[in-house]
């Protein structure tokens, strides 16, 4: 029997940390679904590497900012649509809920707004949307959740951003129970200071970027490429049996 061609969606897929994920799926012979919320552009160009990495690929527009639940419907019945008309199928294999944004706010300054923002994006948006994927994703699939390494370690400004993927963890753990007797794996993949646009592209400032790379071991910062490839690592037949982890990719920041 000829084995079945893997199919992973990428919320976010169109840049820095998801782009690179949705790049190293393809190196590994995964077709891809990649969303975006504004920059077609950018995902536009991301398909375009995966259709030459051999794989095929398509993007679907996904805003998960405005908190309305009732709108993942649609997005849901665009992806599987594009599912039959393109694999013939009505399952997918991987999720990795990667898709965010980031506003720098100081606990005492922080709005109920930005607080709602960071909350619909990194939490309810996530919840909601694996909750009305859950039927079409793959018995013996996977889903990896996308968190931060400022769940274990403080910096400024973050709180609001740091308590959601707080919860994104637990979430995790949940969903690996729950999941479990289908043989659907659930796993968190913690970032440490990653040289992408993310929060308006502050880390990409020479100085934030002298000071964080001497806090990891190996005295520098983190790659997208250097998360894209834990994920698709973890991902792999060979990791079947880890689930329920958080698994930090920062380099050793602050051991």
């Amino acid at each position: 029997m000829t084995e079945q061609q893997r199919i992973a969606l990428v919320t976010g897929g169109g840049r820095g940390i998801g782009r690179a994920t949705s790049l190293k799926l393809a190196a590994a012979g995964v077709d891809v679904i990649i969303t975006y919320r504004s920059d077609h552009s950018a995902a536009a160009s991301a398909t375009e590497e995966i259709h030459k990495a051999g794989r095929s690929a398509m993007a679907l527009r996904l805003d998960l900012g405005d908190g309305d639940v009732a709108t993942l419907d649609h997005f849901v019945a665009e992806f599987r649509d594009g599912l039959a008309a393109t694999w013939g199928r009505d399952t997918f294999d991987f999720l990795v809920n990667n898709a965010g944004s980031a506003t720098g706010s100081p606990f005492a300054h922080t709005t109920e707004a930005t607080f709602d923002a960071m909350m619909n994006v990194h939490l309810k948006g996530v919840f909601f949307l694996t909750q009305k994927l859950a039927p079409l994703l793959a018995d013996g699939g996977s889903i990896v959740n996308i968190s931060t390494g400022l769940t274990r370690f403080v910096a400024p400004a973050s709180a609001a951003y740091a308590s959601m993927k707080g919860a994104i963890e637990v979430l995790t753990r949940h969903l690996a129970a729950e999941f479990a007797d289908r043989g659907i794996t659930v796993n968190t993949v913690a970032p440490g200071p990653t040289t992408t646009d993310f929060g308006g592209g502050a880390l990409r400032h020479p100085v934030a970027q002298e000071r964080l790379a001497a806090q990891s071991v190996f005295g520098r910062m983190g790659q997208p490429d250097d998360i894209g490839g834990a994920i698709t690592a973890l991902l792999s037949e060979g990791n079947r049996w880890v689930t329920a982890q958080r698994i930090e990719v920062s380099g050793g920041t602050r051991i």
